[in-house]
């Protein structure tokens, strides 16, 4: 890899933390962490490690989709994120290791119909 390559990706690792620590600053406020795993500037690629209270949080789920979503819009070199919060062995991440669980997380409208209306948690950004 050349200098000035390197140089690029450095720059754009930084542009994904500050990003992380910019936009979802709630991640370190509530005890969980946020790490930068693999990044592919010419496939567009990053994958992010939330680790700390984001294993067993609840809502980590929606950050990772907010993550995902945002992320995209504002690092145009970034076309796919990846995202896991840790709890999955082998799962693709996207909803924080349900993959591999016995546990998922429900959504409004999923799931048993009981007819009870459930908002489900509001996420804090």
């Amino acid at each position: 890899m050349s200098t000035e390559s390197q140089s690029g990706d450095d720059d754009l690792r930084e542009r994904v933390s500050n990003f992380l620590r910019r936009n979802f600053p709630q991640i370190q406020m509530h005890g969980g962490s946020s790490s930068i795993t693999h990044l592919d500037r010419e496939a567009g690629e990053v994958h992010i490690q939330l680790g700390g209270a984001c294993s067993g949080c609840g809502i980590s789920p929606m950050t990772i989709q907010a993550i995902k979503s945002r992320m995209v819009k504002e690092i145009p070199e970034i076309e796919t994120v990846q995202a896991d919060t840790g709890m999955s062995a082998g799962a693709d991440g996207d909803l924080g290791g349900t993959g591999g669980s016995s546990m998922s997380p429900s959504f409004p409208g999923e799931g048993d119909d009981d007819g009870e209306d459930d908002e489900g948690p509001q996420a804090p950004f």
